[in-house]
């Protein structure tokens, strides 16, 4: 089946995989048609996906962290606060310290260093 995002190039490695999370309501593009595929992804956009996903696998999503004790909540876009409150209370995304304040910077890119952190923290749940 051919993607809905005219940016995703139908064979390419990525392909199915779009495809599958975006029928599966996993992820969402950018806009209706586009994806951009090589952009970098946002730590609330990690936490949306995996949020999404425990949900699609039927896995608990009730825990929930109170998000205002980081200076910078109001970062936060309101399609992620849920999910992110759920991946901070399930201790997948903590804060980034920036000194001596612990930020959740949200709209920070996730570095691979991050996902893979994240990543394992929600496999070994």
């Amino acid at each position: 089946e051919q993607s809905r995002f005219s940016d995703v190039e139908r064979g390419s490695w990525y392909d199915k995989a779009v495809l599958w999370a975006a029928e599966c309501k996993v992820v969402n593009g950018v806009s209706a048609t586009r994806f951009e595929p090589d952009s970098n992804v946002t730590r609330e956009q990690i936490a949306v996906i995996l949020y999404r996903y425990a949900r699609y696998k039927g896995l608990d999503t009730r825990e929930r962290s109170e998000l205002s004790a980081f200076p910078d909540v109001a970062d936060v876009s309101s399609y992620a606060t849920t999910a992110l409150s759920w991946a901070n209370g399930a201790r997948l995304i903590n804060g980034t310290s920036n000194g001596s304040v612990d930020l959740l910077d949200p709209q920070g890119d996730a570095t691979r260093a991050q996902v893979a952190a994240i990543l394992m923290r929600f496999l070994n749940r």
